[in-house]
């Protein structure tokens, strides 16, 4: 189960300004989805965002957005994802079969998201990083629930290191360049 970037799509589910600041490593979370979606950007990996009620919740972080270029926003009323009708057609239609998963609330949104891809087929990979919760302990609760339903546990830089999968193109030495070279040595939170 390596992750191709042919096969790839990233999903940021909720990652939304009015319910960020108020989640446990909320910010370590944004962070992490626009860094490893601004790379999935330059490698022609689709990365698509949901909002959920943002009238009340707000749109998604305004650096998130930033980092993704391209990106394709859906706004949905089902906590998870694929419960939407045109959402899930549109990921049907893309022909990706592996999808990259992040956001918030880890335990609800995000989780009933990836146990619905699951459910039609899908491979889920849970980025551990950029996923989080009110609590710390519910991220961690709905990370074992999904890895026991079949999801794989990853981080930011295994996803890029395999969706580059060699170091010896042009590809590699530009991602270098603008994603890995300065990436930050801060301690990174895995609840």
């Amino acid at each position: 189960m390596r992750l191709s970037r042919e096969k790839s799509l990233m999903l940021a589910v909720d990652l939304q300004a009015g319910l960020v600041p108020v989640i446990e490593h909320g910010e370590q979370a944004v962070d992490e989805a626009a860094w490893l979606g601004g790379l999935a950007t330059s490698l022609e990996v689709p990365v698509w965002v949901t909002e959920q009620y943002p009238q009340g919740l707000g749109h998604s972080e305004l650096r998130l957005l930033e980092a993704l270029p391209g990106h394709r926003l859906w706004q949905k009323c089902h906590f998870g994802a694929h419960d939407e009708p045109a959402f899930a057609e549109a990921l049907a239609d893309s022909g990706k079969r592996q999808v990259v998963l992040c956001g918030t609330e880890a335990h609800i949104c995000v989780m009933q998201t990836g146990l619905g891809l699951l459910e039609a087929g899908y491979e889920v990979y849970w980025l551990v990083e950029a996923t989080a919760s009110r609590r710390a302990s519910e991220a961690r609760l709905a990370r074992e629930r999904m890895t026991q339903a079949g999801a794989v546990a990853v981080s930011a830089d295994m996803v890029a290191y395999e969706w580059l999968h060699r170091c010896d193109d042009e590809r590699f030495k530009q991602a270098h360049r603008r994603f890995l070279k300065g990436r930050s040595s801060r301690p990174l939170v895995f609840d």
